[in-house]
């Protein structure tokens, strides 16, 4: 079986209420090792370290010029953020702060924590906040994280402990969740550069940190080594292990092996999904799993597809009955069992499961009702607005840039759909390169995507996608829809826009412009003596190292 799929970047897009940018498909690694080449002298045979292993790399630990999975798994380790998630949460809560409100309808103030400092002894300070939020968005790194800031006016820092952002949309209730993005670490203002990326040896050597670990050596994808910071004052505690040491890995069949021989302590991910269901008859290892933000669907061209708006036979009707059709013959649970080992887990919505407002509206829709597929619903579906004889899908698929369990994923999807006797499916694959430009010009009638979070609220996966300049650029348009997404962003009751998300959900799969099918879960493999892998393998998506010791 191949090796789990991975992203590479992250597409950005406009939103209706700002810029927000998101990620098309990962899958994030970690891994530990002490600081030697030879990977059978790392395993932690003391308490007082752990060893994990990654194949995710890293392109800078400078937030300003970072946007991948493989730096921020480093960023969050070291810097602190305004607001963060606890284990067990997708809501986010103070971190190095204690409060943060609106103050006005565009304004969000934050209120630090007294005596805060970096890890070399320079005081952290609303200084170094308003000068960390500044320089992502001068810098404008085509890297980087600053199109997450796209709500964002202004910082300023009237005293010590006190930030206020102005913001150009009222009542922004995904700006806290910003504030624990990518785009939030705050970082040292003596150590980076305000106009340029500050080099990683540079940052390492100024020992700007502020997180619940410093960095103490760092060879550049090769080895990290982590050391506990007594000084840390932020929401999620002390490090329950001292030492935290990372080996960067050019294969998954070398992470395997060393996991399963105990040479490291944790494995997280990039393991094939044959290999993790071979580690869990291993006695010398656990398979720990948790929610995943990673999804992947099939999104339809409302023009390009079969009865779509510029086709010759364009009929909406038909068109909604072959998307209805489709979405009640897929079998979720048998992709995710016989392709990925359930690594991944049956979506039925497009919040994934976890995160607050999700629901599983897809399988109450369609199907049997119960999250299997119907055929004689889809024969019914498409009858009733006259679709005769198996339609035509071309459907695209990209392997590379998904693993190549995509083409895997693809046959099965095709044969079921063609087994019907309702659809004759036309595969395709393209490197990703062409395939991100022909996606967005009406090449591909029906195309495969994923998407990763950029933090865990549910409007990450709502306003990208169905707003209408999304980043799908698939021609649909739901006015109703767009009026409710603004309008839960600015709904200041928790219950009331809950309600919101799930009505917005409820709508979209009236209209299926996407079909959500897998759910990623987070799997880590850990030795037999390790634990605290459960607790932060949680709907906030960050694999924390703080939480892990051995005993």
């Amino acid at each position: 079986m191949p090796s789990l799929p991975r992203i590479d970047a992250r597409p950005r897009t406009k939103r209706l209420i700002g810029v927000t940018a998101a990620l098309a498909a990962s899958a994030f690694v970690l891994a530990g090792c002490s600081g030697g080449g030879n990977s059978s002298s790392t395993g932690g045979a003391s308490a007082s370290s752990i060893t994990v292993g990654t194949t995710d790399k890293i392109t800078t630990i400078d937030p300003a010029g970072s946007y991948d999975n493989g730096s921020f798994a480093v960023e969050n380790q070291v810097y602190p953020f305004l607001m963060n998630t606890p284990y067990g949460s997708p809501d986010v809560k103070p971190d190095i702060a204690v409060s943060g409100t609106f103050t006005s309808p565009t304004e969000y103030t934050v209120k630090l924590k007294s005596g805060l400092k970096f890890a070399n002894g320079d005081d952290l300070t609303s200084s170094d906040v308003k000068f960390s939020f500044d320089r992502v968005v001068s810098i404008a790194d085509e890297n980087g994280p600053s199109s997450l800031l796209g709500n964002l006016v202004s910082t300023a820092a009237p005293d010590p402990t006190t930030v206020v952002f102005t913001l150009k949309t009222p009542n922004d209730q995904t700006f806290p969740q910003v504030l624990s993005s990518p785009a939030g670490p705050i970082v040292d203002e003596q150590v980076f550069s305000a106009t340029a990326l500050t080099p990683d040896n540079d940052i390492v050597k100024g020992n700007a940190f502020a997180g619940q670990y410093t960095i103490t050596s760092y060879d550049f994808n090769n080895t990290i080594q982590y050391k506990a910071n007594p000084n840390y004052q932020g929401l999620l505690g002390a490090a329950k292990t001292p030492t935290v040491n990372v080996k960067y890995y050019a294969e998954s069949a070398n992470l395997k092996l060393d996991i399963q021989q105990n040479n490291i302590d944790v494995a997280f991910r990039s393991l094939s999904a044959t290999d993790i269901a071979d580690l869990s008859t291993n006695s010398k290892v656990k398979v720990v799993d948790g929610p995943g933000g990673e999804i992947r669907y099939i999104v339809f061209n409302f023009n390009t597809m079969p009865y779509g708006a510029t086709a010759t036979d364009a009929d909406p009707a038909k068109a909604l009955a072959v998307r209805q059709a489709v979405a009640d013959l897929i079998d979720r649970q048998a992709i995710a069992t016989q392709v990925y080992k359930d690594t991944y887990t049956p979506l039925y919505s497009y919040v994934p499961a976890g995160l607050t407002g999700a629901t599983t509206v897809l399988k109450d829709m369609y199907g049997d009702g119960n999250g299997g597929p119907s055929l004689d619903k889809a024969k019914a579906t498409l009858a009733a607005a006259g679709v005769t004889g198996p339609v035509t899908l071309d459907l695209q698929y990209v392997s590379e840039h998904y693993g190549p369990s995509s083409a895997d994923e693809y046959a099965l999807i095709k044969d079921q759909l063609e087994s019907s006797g309702l659809f004759t499916v036309n595969l395709q694959t393209t490197d990703y390169v062409q395939y991100s430009k022909d996606r967005t010009n009406d090449v591909y009638p029906e195309y495969q995507l994923g998407w990763f979070p950029d933090y865990s609220d549910a409007d990450n996966y709502l306003t990208p996608f169905f707003s209408a300049d999304n980043f799908l650029a698939n021609h649909y348009n739901n006015t109703t829809v767009q009026d409710e997404i603004t309008k839960q962003v600015g709904e200041t009751d928790p219950a009331a826009r809950t309600a919101e998300i799930q009505d917005i959900q409820k709508k979209v799969a009236g209209d299926l412009s996407t079909i959500p099918y897998l759910q990623g879960a987070q799997v880590a493999v850990v030795g037999s003596n390790v634990n605290g892998a459960a607790d932060t393998l949680d709907a906030s998506f960050k694999f924390r190292y703080a939480a892990l010791s051995k005993g």
